[in-house]
C-alpha cells in the first residue's frame, strides 16, 4: 500500500509537469503528425529518464542502506523546489520547446534529455525508496502519454497562467510527498 501511495504521489506531479510542457507546445498550434511525434518523444523520455534514475537510485540505495530512504526524500524535495524556481527556467524552456516542435533526428535526443531532467530526479528518488521499476515505468509512460495528448490538445485554448500554475502545483505536490514520507519515516510507520 505504501508503494502505491508513493507512486501516486510521484505520478501526479509528473503528469502536471508533462501537461505544462505539452500545453506550451499546444499553444503553437501543431499539426496532427507533429502532435503524434511530440507525444512519442515525451513518452519515451519521460519514461526512460526515470529508468536511468531508478537504476542509479537502487545502486546508491544498496550502498547507503538505511539512509537511502532519506536520500530519496531529499531528491523529491529538490525536484519540487526546482519546479517552483522562477526566472531563467521559463525562457530557456520556451526556447527548447519551440525547437522540439520542429526538431528531427538527433536534435530530438538533445532536446528530449533537456526537458526530462525532472524525471531523472524522480526516478532517482523512486530507486532510493525501493519502488518497483516495472510498475513505476509503466505508470509513468501511461501518464506521460495521456498528459502530453491532453496538453497538446488543450494548449491552444489555455493561457500561460494555467501552464505555470500546473508547474507550481507539481512542485508543491512533490514537496508535500517528500514531507509526508519524511514524517512517516520518522514515525517509523
Amino acid at each position: 500500500m505504501r508503494q502505491l501511495f508513493v507512486a501516486a504521489g510521484l505520478l501526479l506531479p509528473l503528469a502536471l509537469d508533462t501537461f505544462a510542457l505539452a500545453a506550451a507546445l499546444g499553444m503553437a498550434g501543431l499539426e496532427r503528425r507533429d502532435r503524434l511525434r511530440i507525444t512519442v518523444v515525451f513518452t519515451a523520455f519521460e519514461a526512460g529518464m526515470p529508468i536511468a534514475g531508478m537504476l542509479i537510485g537502487q545502486a546508491a540505495g544498496s550502498f547507503l542502506g538505511a539512509w537511502a530512504g532519506y536520500g530519496g526524500i531529499a531528491f523529491l524535495f529538490l525536484a519540487g523546489a526546482l519546479l517552483l524556481r522562477p526566472g531563467q527556467k521559463e525562457s530557456d524552456e520556451a526556447g527548447r520547446l519551440r525547437l522540439l516542435a520542429h526538431a528531427r533526428g538527433f536534435a530530438i535526443l538533445d532536446l528530449g534529455l533537456s526537458i526530462s531532467v525532472d524525471e531523472l530526479t524522480i526516478g532517482l528518488s523512486a530507486g532510493l525508496l525501493g519502488l518497483s521499476i516495472l510498475l513505476t515505468v509503466v505508470w509513468i509512460a501511461v501518464q506521460a502519454f495521456v498528459a502530453t495528448q491532453v496538453g497538446l490538445r488543450l494548449g491552444a485554448r489555455l493561457g500561460e497562467e494555467v501552464r505555470q500554475g500546473a508547474e507550481w502545483v507539481a512542485g508543491v505536490a512533490l514537496i508535500l510527498v517528500a514531507l509526508v514520507l519524511l514524517a512517516l519515516r520518522l514515525a517509523r510507520v
